[in-house]
């Protein structure tokens, strides 16, 4: 099989980045855009020893799956890569996701797998209430504005987004007329040249306030106040608009200094009944519909009496742990990020939570600081990112002799490699309850309930 070849495929599986598995001449071909079921001619694009990957040509006979997608942009943005099926296929494919990873890596028993928690059904668009836009110029020096391509570092322009609010498209547009009458203050990423790197926004939910952020190459801009007037003129609900800023020759979007021009340093929002500040550098929850729902499935995992010493590891904001708060004897919050643990507290206080204590610091050297005063916790949530738990981590949590552990999981994989670990240290898996926070996306989440012995 040589680059270019086409070759005519059935598409009998999917991976977990959302392309179509077939196979041909003895070769495994990974195709975007493609659904189970699906016969298509495909070219192939790159050849590797035993894989290789490929783009449709022609689609011969569709699956039944398969559905026009509503985005034009979703094949080159790369985000929505389930645009092309149906949302009770995508569940399909995103369960069986979940399901392969605990029992080939976990060797956990399928039983314990639920059915998967999907979204409602008028909630799998303009879902998300944050917002990173790239800013960029052209070969033709026209302003681009989108999301990068899957693996780049190239814009696929966007005017509309089908994920994000109707207002985060709307201050896009203002913002975009801006840039494009000034287009020398837009950042050149090679040249390390230019301010405005990125409109960041975010906006909460239930409350409807609106944070505006740019991402600058320094502390201020030309003509910021001719942008800042307007948006704030045209969005009444923008109640903050801050200048992030960022000098780093780097792809990392956000730096770690803001400076607030206009309102407040940061918006609220309210999950699970509890009111939560909003600053640019806080974690929050993409979706917080979903997040509310996988929270209460957490929240009956832990099993709570009023009685139980809960920690919180990777607390981040303390958004899970502060939504059992009121179940518990006492909350410990453990999160590396200061600014984090500042917006833990804050929260705490202004919901009236008088039995949280939050710590500043790496998860696993926190766990065994409190292991070493003594405190002994029934019930341990850990919320950690794609890496996992270290095993180091997970000895220490097993050695505080918990009751229960409720592990929430943005990656299967690493979900599986850990729940393989507690096993064998005789914590057993008693339910996983996958749950989609990111509709269209390859992404899942997951909320695990494990018991000693």
């Amino acid at each position: 099989m040589n680059k270019n070849d086409i070759i005519r495929l059935s598409i009998e599986d999917m991976t977990s980045d959302g392309s179509g598995v077939g196979k041909a001449e003895g070769m495994v071909i990974f195709v975007p855009d493609t659904a189970v079921g699906d016969i298509c001619d495909v070219r192939i694009l790159k050849v590797k020893k035993n894989v290789c990957y490929g783009k449709i040509e022609n689609i011969i006979e569709p699956s039944p799956d398969r559905v026009d997608p509503v985005c034009p942009v979703s094949s080159r943005c790369g985000g929505c890569v389930y645009r092309h099926m149906s949302y009770d296929a995508e569940l399909k494919v995103k369960h069986k996701k979940v399901y392969d990873a605990v029992t080939r890596i976990g060797k956990v028993d399928g039983s314990k797998v639920t059915d998967i928690m999907g979204a409602f059904e008028d909630k799998t668009d303009r879902y998300r209430n944050k917002a990173m836009i790239p800013v960029g110029l052209n070969k033709n020096g026209e302003v681009e504005m989108g999301f990068y391509s899957h693996h780049s570092h190239r814009i696929a322009p966007c005017d509309d987004c089908l994920l994000s609010p109707v207002i985060f498209t709307q201050i896009s547009d203002t913002f975009k007329l801006f840039v494009t009458k000034y287009p020398y203050l837009i950042y050149n990423e090679e040249k390390h040249s230019g301010k405005i790197r990125h409109l960041y926004l975010r906006i909460g939910e239930e409350t409807g306030e609106v944070m505006v952020c740019i991402v600058v190459n320094g502390r201020s801009f030309e003509h910021q106040y001719e942008l800042f007037n307007s948006i704030k003129e045209k969005y009444p609900h923008v109640k903050s608009i801050v200048i992030n800023v960022n000098k780093a020759k780097t792809n990392v979007i956000l730096g770690y200094e803001n400076i607030v021009v206009f309102g407040k340093e940061s918006i609220t929002d309210v999950l699970c009944g509890l009111k939560f500040e909003l600053s640019p550098l806080a974690f929050y929850q993409v979706n917080r519909t979903q997040a509310q729902r996988l929270y209460e499935k957490a929240k009956e995992y832990a099993d709570l009496s009023g009685d139980e010493v809960l920690i919180d590891l990777y607390c981040g904001t303390g958004t899970i742990g502060l939504s059992m708060a009121d179940s518990c004897k006492q909350l410990i919050g453990v999160e590396i990020i200061d600014k984090a643990i500042d917006n833990a507290k804050r929260n705490a206080k202004n919901n009236g939570i008088e039995n949280a204590r939050f710590i500043c610091g790496d998860a696993e050297k926190a766990a065994l600081q409190l292991k070493k005063e003594g405190i002994t916790p029934d019930v341990i949530v850990v919320d950690p990112p794609r890496k996992g738990l270290t095993e180091k981590l997970i000895e220490t949590i097993v050695e505080m002799n918990p009751k229960r552990v409720v592990y929430v999981s943005c990656d299967p994989a690493t979900l599986g490699r850990d729940l393989k670990l507690f096993e064998e240290l005789e914590y057993s898996v008693k339910e996983i309850t996958p749950v989609d926070l990111f509709p269209r996306t390859a992404h899942c989440e997951s909320v695990c309930w494990l018991s000693k012995g």
